[in-house]
């Protein structure tokens, strides 16, 4: 536990502070500890060349010859003593050593198999924890954006400003949280910088930030830190789903990344209802702060409970100790040895991945249009809603929050159904050498046709002649293309690349912020000109005209991603 612990903000801060007498690692008090896993094991099977057969994952310090091709070479046999200068090597503990660029290069790796700070083989009670953190910061986050729509009214009085610009409230945080994660999910993909101190110090920004937000005296402040704290608080709506990856693996991960996103749908659904109780008896300028204690409270969980998962970041680390402790300047870590090729540019490549791989790769540019189109949907519910169960049905402003319950109860019910699949369908099969992750997206389809089918019935049944609860019925559909359709190509995009997921992630998130940003500014004027009913069969014709997609991915996707280099090869 100690060694989780030792990884969180606060263990750093507290080594920090003690000059690295408290919370030590196992290298710093042993240094010797890597060559253990340099000596021969005389239980290896040999080929028939002599060469030793080894699991990578099992070595600390492996030698490496790192050519400008990227390949990586295997471990030689010991060689002779008059071997060539640039030929394999042997030292005193009996293992090779190649070259890198004329140098000797020993790789840092895990301490066996079972290394503890290999965060997949931390304590289940771990893993979990640092799952449900990742998962209430997507909660808290999103639940920032639609708190606020119940209170866009006290907004207009306040500063005398019309219902677009009020909306402008909404639409800016989500233009924020869109482009954060391109910037931040690169980011913690750097060994450097690794993902617990993205997470924490963000947060914590975009609680110091919600001050002038709530305080804020004319709209164009207002609308500028709305601006600001999305962006600043986005890290997780695109990295959450890597950091259960580095805990759990592929196909366990799945499970996670589903509730992961399941939370993500909760935010937005709950806050118009905390909303609809706070804004009226408070005043919108407590819908701020509501949110702003609970991100409070879930930075303190952070800040204490949340080690770092990214193993880029834990090896290099490592390795900086090693060299510190034994002076020996060869021992590298992996991401080392492939940055001391890297310039400037590459770099800001880097930096720039999440937006180069959106538009550049077919299967994550239609992906992402796709989900932006379902997330478009759900943020014009927030201002379709209110038309429909406050003009036509009558509804307070605290019970029109209310009907935002079918959407989650569908959700509730459609959630256990997909996690069954992915436990008797997917987990199996990921463990077939014939898997492809395509395999992760048949429960898809069924999402792809209840899209169309909950908004004609949302639209068409949403009149005083039908009970009201007919419309809330139909919305419910909208849950089963939420969980059905997000977690199946949230998975499908992690395993197509996992090298990039993060920055995937966040390219996918931009898609949707920026849709969830620009619907709900033309919503109330299409409701209103074309009316309820013909307003979502457009968005229904819309949505139907996607369907193909699915299969086509299914079917063909990978070819597509085989033309990729980007993308994970079968």
């Amino acid at each position: 536990m100690a060694a989780q612990f030792r990884d969180t903000a606060f263990g750093q801060l507290v080594r920090l502070l003690s000059n690295r007498r408290l919370f030590r690692y196992p290298d710093e008090i042993n240094p010797s500890i890597w060559e253990k896993s340099l000596q021969t094991d005389d239980s290896t099977d040999r080929d028939l060349n002599g060469s030793t057969q080894e699991d990578s994952t099992t070595r600390n310090c492996e030698p490496e010859q790192k050519k400008k091709s990227a390949r990586r070479d295997d471990i030689a046999t010991p060689a002779p003593r008059d071997e060539k200068p640039n030929g394999p090597r042997t030292d005193g503990l009996g293992t090779a050593r190649l070259v890198e660029d004329g140098k000797d290069v020993y790789l840092v790796d895990w301490y066996g198999a079972d290394d503890p700070e290999n965060p997949q083989n931390w304590p289940e009670l771990w893993k979990f924890l640092v799952a449900s953190q990742v998962c209430i910061l997507n909660f808290v986050v999103y639940i920032a954006s639609s708190l606020y729509v119940p209170g866009e009214t006290g907004v207009m009085e306040e500063f005398g400003v019309g219902e677009v610009v009020a909306t402008l409230g909404l639409s800016l945080f989500s233009v924020g949280y869109g482009f954060g994660p391109m910037l931040w999910s690169p980011m913690s993909e750097m060994p450097q910088l690794g993902r617990t101190p993205i997470y924490v110090w963000t947060l914590f920004t975009f609680i110091l930030l919600q001050l002038p937000t709530g305080f804020a005296t004319h709209i164009a402040m207002f609308l500028v830190f709305r601006l600001l704290t999305g962006f600043v608080g986005s890290p997780t709506l695109a990295t959450g789903g890597a950091t259960i990856a580095d805990c759990y693996g592929p196909a366990r991960a799945a499970f996670g990344i589903c509730i992961w996103s399941f939370f993500g749908i909760g935010g937005p659904v709950f806050g118009p209802l905390i909303g609809g109780y706070v804004a009226p008896q408070h005043g919108w300028r407590w819908t701020i702060w509501v949110f702003t204690w609970m991100c409070a409270f879930v930075w303190l969980l952070l800040f204490f409970l949340l080690p770092e998962t990214n193993t880029a970041n834990i090896l290099y680390r490592r390795a900086k100790r090693l060299r510190k402790a034994t002076g020996d300047n060869r021992l590298r870590s992996q991401s080392e040895i492939d940055a001391a090729h890297h310039t400037t540019r590459d770099r800001l490549l880097v930096l720039g991945r999440a937006f180069t791989l959106t538009f550049s790769e077919p299967i994550v540019f239609v992906v992402d249009l796709y989900t932006a189109l379902l997330y478009g949907v759900l943020f014009i519910w927030f201002e379709s809603f209110p038309l429909v169960f406050g003009g036509t049905y009558g509804f307070s402003v605290q019970s029109q929050g209310l009907v935002f319950i079918g959407i989650f109860v569908g959700g509730l019910l459609t959630l256990p159904c997909y996690l069954l699949w992915v436990k008797r369908v997917l987990v199996p099969s990921v463990a077939k050498p014939s898997f492809r992750p395509e395999h992760v997206l048949p429960p898809t389809w069924f999402g792809a046709f209840s899209l169309p089918v909950c908004l004609f019935w949302y639209g068409w049944t949403a009149r005083e002649s039908i009970h009201w609860i007919v419309p809330i019925i139909g919305s419910a559909f909208f849950a089963v293309a939420l969980v059905t359709f997000f977690n199946g190509v949230l998975n499908y995009l992690g395993m197509s690349y996992p090298t990039y997921a993060a920055s995937v992630f966040a390219g996918n998130g931009l898609f949707r912020a920026l849709f969830g940003a620009v619907f709900p500014l033309f919503a109330p004027a299409m409701f209103k000109t074309l009316g309820i009913g013909p307003g979502n069969s457009l968005l229904g014709g819309v949505a139907a005209l996607f369907v193909p997609i699915n299969f086509i991915m299914y079917y063909y996707g990978n070819k597509l991603r085989g033309m990729s280099r980007h993308a994970r090869h079968d």
